[in-house]
């Protein structure tokens, strides 16, 4: 579609203005959409590394449980007094003590 537009331009002048013009989009794009969710996966996979006994976390699931065992690759969680399951660090979502901490508690 692109090699179309730039053959349907009567001078090399426009053929290099309509260039232009796309790989301004492309560099718009990468900066809006793909730079953020690199940033996003970034911080995730951070937050996966640094999880420690204590943590309270939510799985992808949605289960609500505090870390009591850590491995190289799976999690114990306590999800209920004397409930005790084994996650992969993978399925762990986020720390549940900081997203759905109360507003006064995060000032």
């Amino acid at each position: 579609m692109f090699l179309n537009i730039l053959l349907q331009s009567p001078s090399g002048a426009g053929a290099m203005q309509q260039l232009v013009m796309i790989l301004m989009v492309v560099v718009i794009f990468y900066f809006f959409m793909m730079r953020p969710q690199m940033k996003k996966a970034k911080q995730e996979r951070e937050f996966k590394d640094k999880v420690t006994k204590g943590d309270k976390v939510v799985t992808i699931g949605g289960v609500h449980g505090k870390v009591i065992e850590v491995s190289d690759s799976t999690l114990t969680l306590e999800i209920a007094e004397g409930v005790r399951v084994k996650i992969e660090k993978s399925a762990v979502s986020a720390e549940a003590s900081r997203q759905f901490a109360p507003q006064e508690a995060k000032k």
